[in-house]
């Protein structure tokens, strides 16, 4: 299910935060959170309509939802 980032939400959520993690992270853990998404295909396709994202995912060099998970669990 794609849907669109509500960004002005991340950042609050990015405040209220008690996790020292990266920007990246941090979105995965709001998708998660606010958007109540554990599918990595759900996440990837959410995370690939958005501009802001799609540079985060070019950075990682993240081009499908394995590479989401294969980060994910490079990261645990």
């Amino acid at each position: 299910m794609v849907r669109n980032i509500d960004w002005s939400e991340f950042k609050a959520f990015r405040t209220t935060s008690t996790k020292e993690q990266d920007n990246f992270m941090m979105l995965i853990d709001f998708l998660k959170s606010y958007y109540n998404m554990f599918s990595a295909l759900d996440i990837y396709d959410t995370l690939k309509n958005d501009d802001t994202a799609i540079m985060m995912l070019e950075k990682r060099n993240i081009t499908d939802a394995e590479g989401i998970e294969n980060y994910l669990f490079k990261a645990i």
